[in-house]
C-alpha cells in the first residue's frame, strides 16, 4: 500500500467509523478515476472540474467522497441507486468520462492469493491493497448525459407543486395537463403521511 493510499484510508476511516475492504476499495477507485480523467488535485485547484456518479450507496461511496472532495450538497456527487460496485468520473472542462466497475473477481482473488488468513477481510483488505488496477476494476469509457439542471450553482429554476404546495428544483417537477406535480405527488414515495400531523 503506497503512503498516498494509506494517508487517505485513514482519513476514510475517520469519516466513516471504520476501515473496510469497500473503503479501501473506494480509495483505489477514486485514485485510478481521477488519473484517467486528468484530475490532478480534486480536493484543490481540479475542485470545480470533477462530477462523480455512484451506483451504490455503501462504504465504497464514502471514500469516494473523502478522495475527490465531491458531495450531494455541492452537486459534484450524484447517486444513481443501481445496486452496482461502480461509479463513473467525469472531467467537466474536458468531457473526458470513465466508468469503473468492481470486479466480483476480485473476492475470489483475495481468497486464492491469501488463503492463510482466516478472516476474509484480512484476505480482502491485503488483495485490495496489492492488486493491480486491472485485478480490480473494469474501466469503460463513456459519454455523460448531464443538463444545466444538473451542473453545480444555484437552483436554475423553482416550481411549486399544486397538490402539496412544496418547491421542487431544477427540473425535477412532472407536469400533467398543463399542471406541475412533485414527483411523489405524481408517482408515490418513499413515505406516507400519517394521519395526524405533527404540527397539528
Amino acid at each position: 500500500m503506497t503512503p498516498e493510499v494509506h494517508k487517505l484510508l485513514e482519513e476514510c476511516g475517520r469519516m466513516h467509523g471504520h476501515l473496510c475492504p469497500g473503503q479501501l476499495l473506494g480509495v483505489r477507485m477514486a485514485l485510478l478515476g481521477c488519473q484517467l480523467i486528468e484530475i490532478q488535485e480534486p480536493r484543490g485547484t481540479d475542485r470545480k472540474k470533477i462530477i462523480v456518479c455512484v451506483e451504490v450507496d455503501r462504504c465504497l461511496t464514502d471514500a469516494l467522497g473523502v478522495v475527490t472532495g465531491v458531495s450531494l450538497g455541492r452537486r459534484t456527487l450524484k447517486f444513481f441507486d443501481y445496486g452496482k460496485v461502480a461509479a463513473t468520473f467525469l472531467n467537466t472542462n474536458s468531457g473526458k468520462a470513465v466508468r469503473l466497475v468492481a470486479l466480483d473477481s476480485a473476492r475470489e482473488l483475495a481468497d486464492s492469493r491469501y488463503p492463510e488468513l482466516d478472516i476474509k477481510k484480512d484476505r480482502q483488505m491485503r488483495a485490495y491493497a496489492e492488486a493491480g488496477d486491472e485485478e480490480l476494476f473494469k474501466i469503460e469509457s463513456v459519454e455523460i448525459h448531464l443538463d444545466d439542471f444538473d451542473l453545480p450553482g444555484h437552483p436554475r429554476r423553482r416550481v411549486v407543486c399544486v397538490d402539496c404546495g412544496e418547491g421542487i428544483n431544477d427540473g425535477r417537477e412532472v407536469v400533467y395537463n398543463d399542471r406541475i406535480y412533485c414527483q411523489r405527488c405524481a408517482n408515490g414515495g418513499y413515505y406516507s403521511l400519517n394521519s395526524r400531523n405533527l404540527t397539528d
